[in-house]
């Protein structure tokens, strides 16, 4: 067996799996409140991320007013207050229900360049400790998709056109009701990025991401597949349901 399959966990609902992640999470908050006075996160912001934070909002042992918090993505030509936002999601769902040391959201409604460079500062000041993530149906990490993932990025951030799966998931998901009104563009932390965390945790549920969690496992690392370059970091545990792990492929790995 692959080395990396070891930090594989396939339970028998979104909810176990969800919870299983959280308690990873915690797990690892703990461990770094041990050695460390201030712990920098990024956060995905999905329907998958939901049983997660749920766990974690919960906790009872993770000290909060020590961490600060980041978001990997965001759409771009959304109102503001627009609850499809990812900041919007974070803030229902992570934000309003812990006392965070400090929380930073990209914001996508004033000049994109001064924004990259802003928010590049903002996450290269300190190392990143934990990363928060999953994989969507196209296998992109934050909005890597296909088309403009690049493992040896140079850039921090950057504007990207988001392709048609990624679009169509959004739909899908249950964001919007239907594709044209899921913007065009966005703004995303590069791949290299998300690497430099620490540790990551990556959570993937449902049957219709099946394809994806194959490809990342078992596919050849390559930007077709953007998540595959997971298997190279030193430090990934996935999270997955039932639905979404493709058991008959790894058996077969």
């Amino acid at each position: 067996m692959s080395e990396y399959l070891k930090n594989v966990h396939v339970f028998s609902s979104v909810k176990q799996a969800g919870y299983a992640a959280g308690q990873a999470i915690e797990k690892k908050i703990i461990q770094l409140q041990e050695q460390q006075q201030h712990i920098r996160m990024i956060f995905a912001a999905a329907p998958s991320q939901d049983y997660m934070l749920e766990y974690l909002t919960q906790s009872e042992k993770i000290q909060w007013n020590k961490i600060t918090a980041f978001n990997m993505d965001e759409y771009v030509g959304l109102a503001d207050n627009a609850p499809q936002l990812f900041s919007q999601y974070l803030e229902r769902n992570l934000f309003s229900k812990v006392a965070l040391a400090e929380k930073y959201t990209i914001s996508t409604n004033g000049n994109v360049q001064d924004e990259i460079k802003r928010f590049s500062k903002l996450i290269e000041n300190h190392p990143i400790d934990i990363v928060c993530l999953g994989i969507g149906e196209n296998g992109h990490l934050a909005f890597n998709d296909p088309p403009v993932a690049n493992f040896n990025d140079p850039d921090m951030i950057k504007l990207v056109d988001l392709d048609i799966v990624c679009r169509q998931q959004q739909v899908n998901d249950g964001c919007f009701s239907r594709l044209g009104d899921v913007p065009l563009t966005a703004l995303t932390l590069t791949i290299p990025t998300l690497l430099r965390g620490n540790a990551l945790f990556c959570v993937v549920v449902g049957a219709h991401k099946r394809e994806a969690v194959k490809q990342a496992l078992l596919g050849a690392i390559d930007a077709s597949w953007p998540a595959t370059i997971l298997r190279k970091h030193p430090n990934c545990q996935y999270f997955f349901d039932k639905e979404a792990y493709s058991e008959v492929a790894i058996v077969k790995a």
